[in-house]
C-alpha cells in the first residue's frame, strides 16, 4: 500500500480540520488506518479548509438577484433571492407569497452526506411545522427518485433541482433561512462555511469540519454570543429532525435569529489564517 508507506514514513501528515484529524485515529473512520494514524499522532494535524470570500460574498455575488452584507439589511436581500429561487425551482405563485422558513440543501446525494436522514425527516417536518424545502444535488437514483416524489406530492411545499447549477446553489444559499447537512462524515465541509457567510444559519451533525465550524445555539452559546448554528449527534432522521425544530424555534425570535445569522456572517472562513497555519508549520519542521 502506497499510502500505508506514505503514512510511515512521513515527517508530517496533515487534513482538512482539527475533528477530522481526531475522527480517523479511530475505527469508524480510519478505514484500516487508524493503527497506523494512532501510532504517529504526534505527527498528525488538522488545518481547517477555508473558502473564497471574496467570490463567495453576498454584496458582490453576481449571481444572486439581490445584495446584501451584515451591516446592512439584510432581510430584504435574502427576501429578494428566497423569491427568485423559488421561481427558477418552479414554484407555483401561491406558494411564493407562504411566510414558513425555507431550509435547504445542495450537494451530492449519496449517503455519506446524509441525505436519506433529510428526506426521512421531511415528511414529519411538513406534518408539524410550516417549514418548506428546497433541494438541489444529484447523485444516487433512489435518492433522486425520493426526491421528484416528494416535489410532486408537496408542490407549495418541497421544491428541487436534479443536476447541478452554480447559480442555484449561490441563490439557494442566499435565499434560504436554515441549510441542512447532516453529513455522517464531513472531512472538513464548504457549504457550512458558505451559508454562514450568506447569512443562512446551518443545522450539522457533529462530525469532521461540521464541528469546527458551527456552534450550537445552547443557551449558554447563545447569551455569550458565541452561536452560530445548530448541531446535532447521533445519524438519524429523528435527531436531525429535532435539531431542526429548534432552528425553526429560534426562527420565531427575529431578534435572536438576526444576532445569529450576524455572528455567521462575521466570521472568518477564508483562506488567510489557513494559509498561514500551514506556513507555520512548515516553517517549524
Amino acid at each position: 500500500s502506497m499510502l500505508k508507506a506514505g503514512l510511515t514514513f512521513s515527517e508530517l501528515i496533515t487534513t482538512v480540520s482539527p475533528s477530522y484529524a481526531r475522527e480517523i485515529r479511530s475505527t469508524e473512520f480510519g478505514y484500516g488506518y487508524a493503527s497506523i494514524l494512532e501510532a504517529r499522532a504526534d505527527r498528525l494535524v488538522g488545518i481547517l479548509n477555508g473558502i473564497d470570500d471574496e467570490a463567495w460574498n453576498p454584496r458582490t455575488d453576481p449571481h444572486l438577484a439581490a445584495h446584501y452584507h451584515v451591516d446592512g439589511r439584510i432581510r430584504p436581500g435574502k427576501a429578494a433571492n428566497r423569491k427568485a429561487l423559488l421561481k427558477e425551482l418552479g414554484a407555483p405563485p401561491s406558494a411564493l407569497g407562504q411566510h414558513g422558513p425555507l431550509i435547504g440543501s445542495v450537494g451530492r446525494l449519496v449517503q455519506q452526506k446524509g441525505v436519506d436522514l433529510l428526506l426521512d425527516a421531511i415528511p414529519r417536518m411538513l406534518e408539524r411545522s410550516d417549514a418548506r424545502f428546497a433541494l438541489i444535488g444529484s447523485g444516487e437514483a433512489r435518492l433522486e427518485q425520493q426526491i421528484l416524489g416528494l416535489a410532486r406530492a408537496h408542490p407549495k411545499r418541497f421544491f428541487c433541482h436534479i443536476g447541478y447549477s452554480e447559480r442555484l446553489a449561490r441563490r439557494l444559499e442566499a435565499g434560504c433561512d436554515i441549510f441542512a447537512m447532516p453529513s455522517r462524515y464531513e472531512p472538513c465541509g464548504l457549504n457550512q462555511m458558505y451559508s454562514l457567510r450568506y447569512g443562512t444559519p446551518p443545522v450539522v451533525r457533529a462530525t469532521g469540519g461540521l464541528s469546527d465550524t458551527v456552534v450550537d445555539a445552547t443557551t449558554e452559546n447563545l447569551a455569550n454570543g458565541s452561536a452560530n448554528g445548530f448541531v446535532f449527534a447521533e445519524a438519524d432522521s429523528s435527531a436531525l429532525a429535532e435539531a431542526l425544530e429548534r432552528a425553526i424555534a429560534q426562527y420565531r425570535r427575529p431578534r435572536e435569529w438576526m444576532k445569529l445569522i450576524k455572528t455567521g456572517m462575521r466570521a472568518e472562513h477564508g483562506w488567510r489564517s489557513s494559509a498561514q497555519a500551514y506556513l507555520d508549520m512548515y516553517r517549524a519542521q
